[in-house]
């Protein structure tokens, strides 16, 4: 078979541009540190390395949701706390009532301080996340989510938002916010099931038994009795509000660590996938130079090769 000057011209500058291809490829796997830079590189890697970069992702977004959900969780622990603590004053507050040598006034003294604690209530009640929303606003609400009724007699306190509450947008069940409904407007019984009783209507039959003017022992002991059992209700709902929400808090932290174990998986197979062996890059490089030179020598040879050279 004859081989032309021209045919081994053009295989020496095809070999010449494969070896300068390999080796600029080589050049920037170095550069970057990553194996596979474009899906063309590895179409399968590529895919796996996407595949992880989603599950970051989605890694990420739950972390975020977790974080705003302890935040809130956070703040409904704490409000909750304030307020059993509240109630255990109150409670307090009517224990003493029960002295039947107190006078009107000293009864007003005490129906003052549970005005001031139902003001407290109130005030955590409406308590807010921090983020535009409140705790205790169930399915959401931009504006407080109890208020006072003041056109009846005596006044109450309404929940305007609806039951339940708001979850997270994550594949982990972490809620937002606490039903506030269930949490301040009810009670529980001595079997813990829920009754109609509610924290400000107790605080507010109280204050009014204390206002009673002269009243009897059998009067008194009524109002005390009645004020204990409804505080007892309101305050035994509002400790396993709060045992709830303590579990939610827990239960965040076993959360975090399987949010995280997902992370690093994800970020393991993503390097697997894509990143470089630097070892061996380097020696595969050093190795596609030296072939780049013997490529170079090659093609300066076949320039050489002329049957014009050898006439004359």
């Amino acid at each position: 078979m004859r081989v032309t000057t021209a045919y081994a011209y053009n295989q020496a500058i095809t070999n010449l541009q494969d070896r300068q291809q390999e080796l600029n490829r080589s050049q920037t796997q170095l550069t970057s540190g990553k194996r596979v830079n474009v899906a063309s590189d590895d179409p399968t890697a590529a895919a796996r390395a996407e595949r992880a970069l989603s599950s970051i992702a989605r890694n990420d977004t739950d972390k975020r949701a977790l974080d705003a959900s302890r935040n809130a969780m956070g703040i409904a622990e704490s409000a909750l706390g304030d307020a059993v603590d509240l109630l255990q004053t109150a409670r307090e507050t009517m224990v003493a009532a029960g002295n039947g040598s107190y006078s009107n006034g000293e009864r007003e003294a005490l129906a003052k301080k549970l005005v001031e604690i139902r003001k407290q209530m109130l005030s955590i009640a409406n308590r807010p996340d921090g983020s535009g929303g409140y705790v205790f606003g169930g399915q959401g609400l931009s504006t407080t989510p109890f208020t006072e009724v003041s056109n009846t007699t005596p006044n109450t306190v309404q929940f305007n938002g609806q039951r339940g509450s708001i979850q997270a947008s994550s594949s982990e069940q972490v809620s937002l916010t606490i039903d506030g409904q269930r949490t301040w407007m009810q009670g529980r019984d001595e079997t813990g099931a829920l009754v109609d009783v509610n924290v400000f209507d107790a605080l507010t039959d109280a204050i009014d038994g204390l206002r009673q003017t002269n009243p009897t022992a059998a009067d008194l002991k009524t109002t005390v009795n009645t004020g204990l059992k409804d505080l007892d209700k309101v305050l035994g709902n509002m400790q396993s509000a709060r045992a709830e929400v303590g579990e939610a808090l827990n239960r965040m932290d076993g959360i975090e660590s399987r949010i995280g174990a997902l992370k690093l998986a994800a970020q393991s197979e993503k390097s697997n996938a894509e990143d470089l062996d630097m070892v061996e890059a380097i020696s595969r490089f050093q190795e596609q130079q030296t072939g780049y030179g013997a490529a170079l020598q090659t093609y300066a040879a076949v320039q050489k090769l002329s049957l014009f050279q050898y006439i004359g």
